[in-house]
């Protein structure tokens, strides 16, 4: 089954699949300043050429321009040395240029082999349904990405979705792929495991682009590195030749701290509490059980899993997007069970989504806009049902300026344009700025580089040093083990159990993770 069209005569190992030379980008009439600024980047049959930068440096503006998704303001890029200029990213696919994306780019109502037909370049459903998903059976069962191709992408976990991208990507047997932060949703087993696959990929004569800001990814699987910043390639080198603290000191200039110190809890007034809840949609789970969680103020509970365990039907019951299906949610001493969202959150509920382009923001709606969304008919943001610009303009500065977010005019970009990352910043300050008494953070720091994963990190423990409790859902055991006064572990639908956070034990709480009991450990 072809998918794309040859693209020249096949090359040996380390000569250019892909290059770009004088790169630029800008965008007329909103930034200032251009997002890439003559930038020459190349990537070899047989490598992995990993990509860093903080968020806005501009990493995943290059891998869209070499993909076809964006079109570049100046410079030229050519595929095998021939000059190419792509319009789309169908384009990309023809010359054997593939990305897969940070964010999900999938049609919910789709099952996973109509989210691939979509993107086959043939007439639509001409191949036939049956036989696209005998192809995706044997991807998955060659790569392990598990996913039922007649499954709907809506009933998908998030890092479930995450892999429907990268097997969308592998249908089409690209000879670049290019991947913008692949393992943001996975477990460091399933990352290790794209890892094999990516250089089996290279050890092919593919070419490899991979953004990342994981050290420990990095150098996990690459072969060659360049640093970006603001646009410009600070060097590239092997990575052979460099080392964790160099790579850190010239991409972030500083290192997240290994643990956190705070104080002991100071409160015994609970702010959450759930009483034998199941959440809607895990009621017909063979192993779900009523979930009783207490969480005091001043205390953060961090939230382990793999992905797809109830997490996020759990997130959906305590933040009143969908009611439980039994059980009770006391918020703060109130019965809320079976309220509507925006009771939640005048009872004081921040809620920091794990999808954050879907839930957290309004892509077509400006900065200020967005910082305001929860806030706009509250005093000082309007009076008398009228906005006041001024009020949301000094506001969502102080939001930008703390939060450090790249945004270049309140009023006139819209969110859709920024990174994961700034679009993650925008959101942690919205729903932290008032200090709320309870905070539901799903992956907070998902996407953010490693000073702002410490910012973060800072801010929720002088949270908490303010009275707020903070139920932190992450599959990042160490982000789970620097932060949590308690730790819990959920399995298919049920807590397995319940640790004190200083001290847990990660080979335990990694049996949990996986089904096993603690006396297994």
């Amino acid at each position: 089954m072809k998918t794309r069209s040859d693209s020249g005569p096949v090359l040996d190992k380390g000569d250019v699949l892909l290059e770009a030379r004088g790169l630029s980008k800008g965008f007329p009439g909103v930034w200032e300043h251009l997002i890439l600024d003559q930038l020459d980047f190349d990537v070899r049959s047989g490598e992995v050429h990993t990509l860093l930068g903080e968020n806005g440096a501009g990493k995943t503006v290059i891998a869209n321009i070499l993909s076809g998704y964006y079109e570049k303001t100046e410079g030229e890029i050519r595929v095998k040395g021939k000059l190419v200029h792509f319009r789309s990213p169908r384009e990309g696919l023809a010359h054997g240029i593939a990305m897969v994306h940070q964010e999900l780019m999938l049609v919910p109502a789709f099952t996973v082999a109509e989210n691939i037909m979509v993107g086959l370049d043939a007439p639509l459903f001409s191949y036939g349904i049956a036989g696209v998903e005998k192809r995706i059976q044997r991807l998955v069962e060659r790569y392990g990405l598990q996913v039922d191709p007649k499954a709907r992408v809506e009933d998908l976990s998030a890092g479930q979705q995450q892999r429907v991208e990268i097997l969308k990507v592998l249908f089409h047997e690209p000879e670049v792929l290019l991947l913008d932060e692949p393992t943001s949703l996975l477990t460091p087993s399933e990352a290790d495991q794209l890892f094999v696959v990516l250089r089996a990929m290279a050890d092919d004569g593919k070419g490899i682009v991979f953004i990342s800001h994981k050290m420990r990814e990095v150098f996990a699987v690459s072969d060659r590195v360049t640093v970006l910043k603001l646009g410009k390639t600070q060097g590239t080198c092997q990575i052979a030749e460099t080392n964790e603290d160099e790579l850190t000191r010239r991409t972030f200039g500083e290192t997240v701290p290994d643990y956190m110190e705070r104080p002991e809890v100071a409160h015994e007034e609970l702010a959450l509490n759930t009483i034998e809840m199941v959440p809607s949609g895990l009621e017909k789970k063979p192993n779900s059980q009523g979930i009783s969680l207490k969480i005091r103020c001043g205390e953060i509970m961090g939230l382990a899993g793999v992905s797809g365990n109830g997490q996020t039907e759990l997130i959906e019951a305590v933040t009143g997007l969908v009611p439980p299906a039994s059980g009770e949610v006391w918020i703060l001493n109130a019965d809320m069970t079976g309220r509507t969202p925006k009771e939640f959150i005048e009872r004081g509920v921040a809620h920091i989504p794990e999808r954050r382009r879907e839930i957290g923001i309004v892509e077509q709606m400006h900065v200020a806009e967005n910082v305001v969304l929860k806030d706009y008919r509250k005093t000082p943001f309007s009076k008398n049902t009228v906005l006041r610009h001024q009020q949301i303009s000094s506001h969502a500065e102080k939001i930008v300026e703390k939060f450090n977010a790249l945004v270049p005019d309140l009023w006139q970009t819209e969110c859709r344009i920024l990174s994961g990352g700034n679009i993650q910043r925008l959101i942690l300050g919205r729903e932290t700025w008032r200090k709320p008494p309870v905070i539901i953070a799903s992956h907070p720091t998902e996407g953010l580089d490693a000073k702002a994963i410490r910012h973060t990190w800072e801010l929720f423990l002088a949270l908490r040093a303010e009275g707020s409790a903070v139920l932190l859902v992450s599959e990042d055991l160490d982000e789970i083990m620097s932060l949590s006064d308690r730790i819990a572990v959920m399995f298919e639908g049920k807590i397995m159990g319940i640790v004190d956070g200083k001290g847990a034990d990660r080979e335990i709480l990694g049996h949990w993770m996986a089904g096993g009991t603690a006396s297994a450990a």
